[in-house]
């Protein structure tokens, strides 16, 4: 059996070196093998960051390094639009692949990825990595247990400096970003949703302001979820700080969390201050991925969330572009 996990970097900005710290402090078993970015610059930033990179080979092309470098896998940090095409090119050179959020930009995209993931048996991982934080799992498991009941309603808010702190940036160009802060870091809000609470979106009804941006920018949308659940999403991406509220009523009890801290509210009202020690150990998505490739634990976060995401982002899109008209998942 392999000892480590060859990895080839498409994309080498920010959160690219936020995976490559991961890797180097807590994956071991993680060798990153090659560089790709257009960036001269993101690529000095990446060496100056780890020494140990300065003599790894380096590429502007992603095609040209899966061609030249023998590697296992490939972790995908670039503009959104581009992952659907970079995953399935590394899946045709028989590589594992760990993607950014969001996986894909269309619902099409994501259906044919999920697909190839299966036909080729390769290990894919999204990179949402609430799914490895204790509150969040604690969430689940708990709805998965029953002990709560069945999920009747869902509230949540996110809002953040994005409209400003994004502007000029490819993060507000559609043609890279594939939508604004909804697909971005509101991708994070709506999978957490969906994966905590085990629901499906069967409609959804949204409205949207871009301001003079090509992309939304705040969203307002209205859900009902498959089991009959309601739901609602506040996304405000022209807010002065950061804040975010998740809100998840049960027929025998509530979550309340708020940025970062959890409550759980019992059948009888009576409120619970969850700490470190009530939940589950957390990983990270980085962890996981090198894992499942040398173990096969399952993925924690597989291509069927990035496909429910997707699903439901895109329903949000052409419901505002029809007035509000609820649109069906």
């Amino acid at each position: 059996m392999a000892e480590k996990v060859r990895i080839g970097f498409i994309g080498c900005g920010g959160m690219a070196r936020s995976h490559m710290k991961n890797f180097f402090t807590n994956v071991p078993e993680a060798q990153i093998v090659a560089l790709c970015d257009p960036s001269d610059e993101q690529i000095k930033r990446c060496i100056e960051a780890f020494p140990s990179l300065s003599d790894t080979p380096v590429f502007k092309d992603y095609r040209e390094m899966l061609d030249k470098v023998p590697m296992d896998a490939v972790a995908i940090i670039t503009p959104h639009t581009q992952h659907f095409q970079q995953a399935m090119d590394a899946l045709d050179k028989g590589l594992h692949v760990l993607i950014e959020k969001p996986m894909v930009c269309t619902t099409e995209h994501a259906k044919i990825l999920v697909n190839r993931f299966k036909e080729t048996g390769k290990v894919g991982l999204v990179s949402y990595q609430r799914h490895y934080a204790p509150q969040f799992r604690y969430i689940k498991q708990t709805i998965e247990s029953g002990k709560v009941g069945e999920v009747q309603f869902v509230s949540a808010l996110q809002c953040q400096e994005w409209y400003k702190g994004t502007k000029g940036t490819w993060r507000q160009d559609p043609e890279l970003s594939g939508g604004g802060q909804l697909n971005d870091s509101g991708s994070h809000l709506v999978d957490i949703i969906l994966w905590t609470t085990g629901l499906n979106a069967q409609a959804v009804a949204a409205f949207m302001e871009n301001f003079d941006s090509k992309v939304d920018i705040n969203s307002a949308l209205s859900i009902r979820f498959k089991n009959g659940a309601l739901g609602n999403i506040s996304i405000v991406g022209n807010a002065p700080t950061w804040h975010e509220d998740i809100s998840i009523w049960c027929s025998e009890g509530m979550f309340l969390y708020r940025n970062g801290h959890l409550q759980l509210v019992d059948a009888a009202g009576k409120r619970h201050e969850l700490t470190e020690k009530d939940m589950p150990t957390g990983s990270s998505p980085g962890r996981n991925f090198v894992d499942a490739v040398l173990k096969g634990v399952p993925v924690d976060s597989p291509p069927e969330c990035g496909l429910r995401v997707i699903e439901m982002t895109e329903a949000a899109w052409k419901s505002a572009a029809q007035g509000g008209m609820p649109v069906t998942v």
